[in-house]
């Protein structure tokens, strides 16, 4: 696969629905297609259109050890709904505990170097297991949640993970968003009404004002440009 892969399959889904596009991958990539999800509300309509279609797509989730409490209800009333049970990866035990043993438990606030680390220990390298073997990777990234994100293609080659990238909701609205999950009673995660938007790690996760950017709750200490935790760098 390469980058030509990823227009010939633009053609393969131009004109189609989030749900037709998903099914089509599933079927050219039979167990070879992954979604990532974090729980929030754009991927809990994601995971609705792959668990009430049937959709041969592996859903799974990060759980970094530092999530809310509210998200792991969250994921808990996602597997009671759909009677299913989203695979979950962890950090490596040794590099955690290397980590908080040399530089505390909080060392992300000191510098973005640090802050980087701990995302790589606790979510780029257990996602580099987790699309292990992987040929299309899922995400609910949408295109207003930030500068970065604002021209992606919806579906385009990924070259560190060697793998092709599909964004099925990257032109919904966040009112879109939300009226989907409200209208069909899909479980969310109870932050959303407390204001947080983008809801990672809880203790780089706040609630955002009205005005701010859809990811001013994230890392909020941190210089805008720097506000990505490696997951989705080019």
């Amino acid at each position: 696969m390469n980058n030509t892969t990823s227009s010939s399959l633009n053609a393969a889904i131009e004109g189609k629905s989030e749900t037709e596009s998903l099914a089509i991958l599933a079927d050219l990539f039979p167990g070879e297609v992954v979604f990532s999800t974090s729980l929030g509300y754009e991927d809990q309509v994601i995971t609705d259109f792959i668990l009430k279609n049937n959709l041969n797509i592996t859903i799974f989730t990060l759980d970094t050890g530092r999530l809310f409490s509210e998200t792991y209800m969250t994921l808990q009333k996602t597997n009671n709904r759909y009677d299913t049970k989203i695979k979950v990866y962890y950090p490596q035990t040794d590099s955690v505990e290397t980590l908080v043993s040399t530089k505390g438990p909080l060392s992300f606030y000191d510098s973005v170097e640090n802050r980087k680390e701990c995302c790589f220990i606790r979510k780029v390298e257990p996602l580099n297991r987790a699309l292990k073997g992987a040929k299309i990777w899922v995400t609910g990234i949408r295109a207003e949640q930030s500068g970065n994100r604002h021209d992606m293609p919806q579906l385009e080659w990924d070259e560190a993970h060697q793998l092709v990238k599909f964004h099925p909701i990257l032109h919904w609205s966040f009112e879109e968003v939300k009226g989907y999950v409200k209208s069909n009673g899909i479980p969310y995660n109870p932050l959303h009404d407390k204001g947080f938007v983008s809801i990672g790690c809880a203790p780089c996760t706040r609630a955002i004002q009205e005005g701010e950017d859809f990811r001013a709750g994230r890392w909020w200490w941190e210089d805008e440009s720097k506000k990505e935790c490696g997951l989705h760098a080019k």
